[in-house]
């Protein structure tokens, strides 16, 4: 027990106190209100600050998880014309983007047209595939590989004299390596990395980062 020496307030001479002393102690030491609010900001500060810490190594461990993931999209055929006589799709399709796992939508009255998918001779053509059309006027065909793909209306002469033939070139999964080239100066295509994957590697290495300060 450390006995501890103190004037007293209210008289000459010394109170000896038998108290174990504690530094921190409220009893023993009483902060003024100004010091006392001044404790009490610097606390909230501090709280704040790992509290932040722990909210940022959060969000970059969920964007470096969620930085390759993006989600397919629906691509209406023709806008807001739909499957139609009359229409220009090959222009239509020269200002779209498709990748694999987008869905294309062909929207028209059931009964009208129908939609079938052809090769690029039945194409050119006119030529109906053997295949069955798709006839429900809300047809949904999902792109599940990269490359060229056609398709068609097999009603009447839709085909030959309304114009309506689709052409379109699926480009590789949105987030997917890029592949390696057969020649050229080392990059990140060379080694097969594509542009979000790097991406997604640089938050990770952050998130790292801020667990190690935090």
């Amino acid at each position: 027990m450390q006995v501890v020496l103190a004037f007293n307030p209210t008289g000459p001479g010394r109170v000896y106190s038998s108290q174990p002393f504690h530094p921190f102690s409220t009893q023993q030491r009483k902060l003024s209100p100004k010091k006392e609010s001044i404790s009490r900001a610097l606390l909230f500060f501090s709280n704040t600050m790992a509290s932040s810490k722990a909210f940022l190594v959060a969000v970059a461990m969920v964007l470096a998880v969620a930085a390759p993931v993006v989600m397919a999209k629906d691509i209406m055929v023709g806008d807001e014309n739909g499957w139609k006589l009359n229409f220009d799709y090959i222009a239509w399709a020269k200002t779209q983007e498709f990748h694999v796992g987008d869905r294309l939508v062909f929207m028209y009255k059931a009964g009208s047209h129908n939609v079938l998918k052809a090769n690029q001779t039945e194409f050119h053509d006119c030529v109906k595939p053997l295949t069955a059309p798709l006839t429900s006027g809300n047809d949904i065909i999902t792109l599940a590989s990269p490359g060229k793909k056609w398709y068609i209306c097999g009603v009447a002469t839709h085909c030959q004299t309304g114009n309506m033939k689709l052409a379109i070139n699926v480009l590789p999964e949105l987030g997917a390596p890029a592949p390696a080239p057969t020649g050229g100066s080392p990059g990140s295509a060379a080694i097969g990395i594509a542009p979000s994957n790097l991406f997604s590697w640089m938050v990770a290495g952050l998130a790292i980062f801020l667990m190690i300060k935090a």
